[in-house]
């Protein structure tokens, strides 16, 4: 174990692996327009609230209900709407001025979409993609990104900057430790909104197997994350620091001895599994400097093994191979 803090501790230069067959997809064409929902229900006409409301219904008929029930979390009663919306938009007057000052447009953020899309459209032909892409700023306790029947939908309250002082208030703080606010940055809302899909696409059902099972189905979703998204860092694609992540690629044999040697491997009790396949600033075993959710980076190294010595499997049949098959055959030995 003084072995692997002492591994954590030191950085190493990360070497970004990039398939070298990647596909063109740049005849795929995706039409994803962005509806900026945030800056309509901020436009409201509160001395004619009821009518304004019946004009964005118009507009967003399905969404709108998705907003005000389910993210704003309001009664379904008129009176208690007419009520809650307008101290909804003074309490978050603010939030929304900085949402217009981070994303005045949302053309960086959907090129990266558009193009995971495309990618998405060529592994798996049959996925209806969304048509479109719905920003709306809600409350920052609530969701950052929901797939929706009106399309993908991103909460931009949750993406204005790991130091953006409403996250550091002590109420949110409770709910929003720094481990996880330092990932409110634009660049996850591609990663996120491709997470989404990946989650409609394949539903996890994995939480009844053994441990080393679990990190192989988190393992499959990253390396279809990666394949979506070839672009981008492999610290946003894990949620890993970079440094967490260097130390991982550096240690990755001790990690994995770590597990064989402390028989952890087959284990399928939730409250010690939870330890390696939870978010959380550390894995506590580890050491300070270790990720959480160190399970992920194991079972994406277990495929990667496994999918170089069967290249030609589609991402689609690789999602549907049992995580026992896949850990039989990987013979995932690092040094």
């Amino acid at each position: 174990m003084k072995k692997m803090l002492l591994g954590f501790s030191i950085l190493c230069m990360l070497t970004a692996c990039h398939n070298s067959t990647t596909p063109d997809v740049s005849a795929i064409k995706i039409q994803l327009p962005t509806e900026r929902f945030d800056q309509d229900f901020f436009s409201l006409d509160t001395t004619n609230l009821a009518l304004s409301l019946q004009h964005l219904q118009n507009k967003y008929p399905a969404f709108l209900n998705d907003f005000l029930y389910n993210i704003l979390g309001l009664a379904p009663q008129k009176d208690s709407i007419l009520k809650s919306v307008p101290q909804f938009l003074a309490a978050y007057k603010n939030i929304q001025d900085s949402v217009n000052s981070h994303y005045k447009d949302f053309e960086k953020q959907m090129a990266i979409v558009e193009t995971g899309l495309k990618y998405m459209h060529y592994y798996f032909p049959d996925y209806t993609l969304p048509k479109n892409i719905i920003t709306y700023t809600g409350p920052i306790e609530s969701y950052g990104n929901v797939l929706t029947s009106s399309g993908l939908a991103v909460g931009l309250q949750l993406y204005l900057g790991r130091d953006f002082p409403a996250y550091h208030t002590e109420y949110i703080e409770d709910i929003y430790p720094a481990y996880i606010s330092r990932r409110f940055e634009p660049g996850y809302i591609p990663v996120n909104c491709m997470k989404n899909l990946i989650g409609d696409l394949f539903i996890d059902s994995s939480s009844r197997l053994p441990l080393v099972q679990q990190m192989i189905e988190a393992g499959k979703r990253l390396y279809v994350l990666k394949h979506l998204l070839p672009q981008v860092s492999d610290t946003l694609l894990t949620g890993y620091t970079t440094s967490q992540l260097d130390g991982c690629n550096k240690n990755e044999g001790l990690i994995w001895a770590f597990f064989v040697q402390n028989d952890l491997l087959f284990v399928t009790d939730p409250s010690i599994i939870r330890d390696y396949m939870n978010d959380a600033p550390k894995t506590q075993a580890l050491g300070d400097a270790s990720p959480g959710f160190i399970g992920q980076f194991v079972g994406w190294k277990i495929v990667e093994k496994w999918m170089d010595a069967h290249a030609k499997t589609s991402l689609q049949d690789l999602m549907e191979i049992p995580a026992k098959q896949i850990y039989d055959q990987a013979k995932y030995k690092p040094r």
